[in-house]
């Protein structure tokens, strides 16, 4: 098989294009949350703490010097992206949380008897119709 052949295969599979599809709305939301930190949740936390902007919060380890620029340790857009990243983690978490309980919703009530191969409750010891142990 040709590797030209065998990629078209894994491009088109349905999890490749659900995998892309999710990456792009992953970096679309990514955005939303920058937005969201940046621009409405960061300010009245900065207003709370003395009209303090996380974003210019630098240690200068170096002096600008000439056209060198200041070496700085950003730690307000660190700050920022801490913020960041727990609310994109809370998200994520309570996506996997639904879906968890739409897949306990959907999951199996009944088996399968392997003597009578009659339906019966899952939690079931011993087959109703044939009375053989489970």
């Amino acid at each position: 098989m040709s590797i030209l052949k065998e990629f078209k295969e894994f491009a088109v599979k349905g999890n490749v294009m659900d995998m892309a599809v999710g990456v792009i709305i992953g970096a679309a939301f990514g955005k939303i949350v920058t937005s969201l930190v940046n621009d409405i949740i960061m300010p009245p936390i900065g207003l709370l703490l003395g009209r303090m902007d996380f974003s210019n919060l630098v240690i200068t380890l170096h002096e600008k010097v000439g056209d060198a620029p200041a070496v700085t340790l950003n730690y307000g857009l660190f700050i920022n992206t801490v913020v960041n990243f727990i609310i994109v983690a809370f998200a994520v978490f309570m996506l996997v949380k639904q879906v968890n309980r739409f897949k306990k919703a959907a999951e199996a009530t009944t088996k399968e008897c392997p003597k009578c191969i009659s339906k019966i409750d899952i939690k079931a010891t011993r087959c109703p119709h044939c009375t053989s142990e489970l």
